[in-house]
């Protein structure tokens, strides 16, 4: 039994609470884009409103909400021992699908970093597009979390 057991419930909340966030995130900064890109010319004081929200979505919310999830998700392996985690299939499942909103979360970095330097190439319709897969690999998470399908 770990150390961590008994703060379990507490791990929970704050993994639900981070992802949480960093969903609300993954959902808003791609519909950003979208507006970034259709609605400003580069440069514009409008395109630069933009450049200013969506930094401060992904520094001062994504990026901790990201690492928050990562690390309390991970302390919830610990306090539930190795044992548990080998014998969860759906669990290995569920850290794939967000290995994938982990990717994705640093392609949107990419994207605002070209954003910031006026440099998109995308056009709002690829970014209504990409902002679709948030939505899939949060069916995926819930389904293996809620049902355990294996």
């Amino acid at each position: 039994m770990s150390w961590l057991a008994p703060f379990y419930d507490w791990l929970l909340v704050l993994h639900i609470l981070s992802f949480v966030s960093w969903m609300a995130g993954l959902f808003y900064l791609p519909r950003l884009f979208v507006y970034h890109a259709e609605r400003a010319t580069p440069g514009s004081e409008l395109s630069e409103t933009f450049k200013v929200m969506e930094r401060r979505l992904l520094k001062a919310i994504m990026n901790p909400a990201s690492i928050a999830t990562w690390l309390f998700g991970l302390l919830m392996i610990l306090a539930n021992g190795w044992g548990w985690f080998a014998a969860s299939p759906w669990l290995w499942a569920k850290l794939a699908l967000v290995a994938g909103m982990t990717w994705f979360h640093h392609k949107c970095m990419r994207w605002r970093k070209d954003f910031e330097a006026d440099a998109n190439a995308m056009t709002g319709r690829q970014f209504r597009i990409a902002n679709e897969a948030p939505t899939l690999l949060l069916i995926g998470i819930v389904v293996l979390v809620i049902v355990k399908p294996f």
